[in-house]
């Protein structure tokens, strides 16, 4: 049992990745607070949990609020007494009507003999297309950060995992620059945060994710043409996208007591960034 004993506090645990977390982390013997907006997924996300045995705190929180982010750790602690393990997982991703014709418009010209253009994606963007992905994305991960580090500096240990994405190593992304440069934000934070508090065995990394088998791509895949999903695989070297359970397998481990990784970025993405 890996994490027998050990709190962990996962955010936007109520469907997909974040849930598959939650519930490896449960089968290892950890306590959880998982938290999300969407209650009703919290509330399935906490019975597959409690199913598993593991004693487990469901909070409705909205990250990008420090407010709401200082009063669900306040009730972790009055509940656990600490918080061990952070993975900051809550993010929004694009999946507007939008996005999806900008993703297709970017793997068509990726994979198909087309004249070279500009893709007019930057220019065309909007304030709120810009604007709309800090706050969760950004600054969520930066509150839930800070309130975590505030229980594990005295007690000089934990493990953050912040999940990034390829999008915030390259052009991977480039149909949404503003959730590639959230998810680079993240890197960044990963890496200058790791360096501070290293001393306190406190060990912070990211797991900087291809694509992942989850709803809003399972809903992306559900509408698009066979051209678009071909086009898709076809930048993927594996050929397909990775399963939640392969992602929290490496979650697992990063939160694990026996490793030496401090500030790493590593991406599991099927060979699709190299």
């Amino acid at each position: 049992m890996k994490l027998q004993g050990k709190v962990a506090l996962v955010t936007g645990a109520g469907k997909g990745l974040g849930g598959t977390i939650a519930l490896a982390y449960a089968r290892e013997g950890a306590r959880l607070v998982l938290c999300d907006i969407d209650e009703a997924a919290l509330n399935d996300s906490h019975r597959q949990v409690t199913e598993q045995g593991a004693d487990c705190l469901a909070l409705r929180c909205d990250v990008s609020d420090s407010l709401a982010v200082e009063a669900m750790f306040a009730q972790a602690l009055q509940h656990f007494g600490t918080v061990d393990v952070l993975v900051n997982n809550a993010a929004r991703v694009p999946s507007s009507p939008a996005e999806t014709q900008r993703r297709n418009r970017h793997y068509t010209h990726a994979t198909t003999p087309v004249p070279r253009r500009s893709l007019g994606i930057v220019s065309g963007l909007s304030d709120d297309d810009w604007l709309k992905w800090w706050d969760v994305n950004m600054h969520g991960v930066f509150y839930c950060t800070r309130a975590a580090l505030r229980c594990m500096e005295p007690q000089r240990s934990g493990r953050i995992i912040n999940i990034a994405s390829v999008a915030g190593l390259g052009a991977a992304s480039m149909h949404s620059p503003g959730y590639a440069a959230t998810k680079a934000g993240v890197i960044s934070l990963t890496q200058t945060t790791a360096y501070d508090v290293a001393g306190a065995n406190i060990l912070v990394n990211a797991i900087a994710c291809g694509g992942v088998h989850t709803p809003p791509f399972e809903a992306y895949l559900a509408q698009a043409s066979e051209q678009d999903k071909n086009s898709l695989f076809q930048m993927i070297p594996m050929g397909r996208l990775g399963q939640p359970e392969e992602y929290a397998a490496l979650a697992l481990f990063l939160a694990a007591e026996n490793h030496y990784l401090v500030g790493q970025v590593i991406s599991p993405n099927g060979g699709y960034v190299i």
